[in-house]
């Protein structure tokens, strides 16, 4: 039977994730179907900009990443600490790209005095979006909905898009952080999408654990 998703993220265990979506109904996200000669490629630009986009609103970091013709690879990094250090205001603001909010929300940014159970409000729902920013399932969600409503309409069709939710797996220790990065990064290698890791986009992270940052490709 599987696990519920809380029992296999852990924030007291680990940071590091592991996160796999794959299509269903040979729905392509990026390439050429060699079937009918049409290409996806564009599909890629969909994904990188979108995941990109929510990396600056989560606290949540991309380590690496792949975008293959059937399935994404991310690894991700859970930053929980910047999370609890934002005030009020910064939550709503960053739930607010995402989502309208509430009235009160909406209110509080629009620096309207407020009625004392008004900002009980603001302060119960600031918390709750706190811990949806700081979310695995949350990111991935605003990643792959936007996705696969896209897909549909430009493939003329309804229905899913993903085989189920991600799956995803903790990395428990350095050795599995940067075995899981190389994977991916060597991913559209294997796959010949790629003549080798040096084609790719290069990107730095600090990984913020006790080893140097180093180049990650992509």
């Amino acid at each position: 039977m599987p696990k519920p998703r809380k029992s296999l993220i852990s924030l007291q265990d680990r940071p590091y994730y592991h996160c796999v979506s794959r299509c269903v109904r040979r729905a392509f996200l990026c390439g050429s179907d060699e079937l009918t000669g049409k290409s996806y490629e564009h599909r890629r630009g969909w994904i990188e900009d979108k995941m990109l986009a929510l990396a600056k609103i989560f606290a949540i970091d991309i380590c690496a990443y792949s975008v293959m013709s059937n399935h994404t690879h991310l690894v991700l990094h859970v930053n929980e600490g910047e999370a609890l250090n934002w005030d009020v205001k910064q939550v709503l603001e960053r739930w607010h790209r995402l989502h309208k909010g509430n009235q009160f929300t909406q209110k509080y940014l629009e620096n309207k005095g407020m009625e004392e159970f008004e900002l009980a409000s603001v302060y119960e729902s600031c918390e709750k979006y706190r811990k949806r920013l700081m979310d695995i399932s949350w990111f991935m969600k605003e990643l792959n909905e936007p996705i696969a409503r896209m897909a549909n309409k430009e493939d003329k069709c309804t229905g899913h898009f993903w085989e189920g939710r991600f799956k995803s797996q903790a990395l428990l220790d350095n050795a599995a952080l940067v075995s899981c990065m190389a994977y991916v990064d060597l991913n559209p290698v294997r796959a010949k999408m790629e003549t080798s890791p040096e084609s790719s986009t290069i990107i730095y992270i600090d990984t913020q654990l006790k080893i140097d940052p180093f180049p990650i490709v992509i």
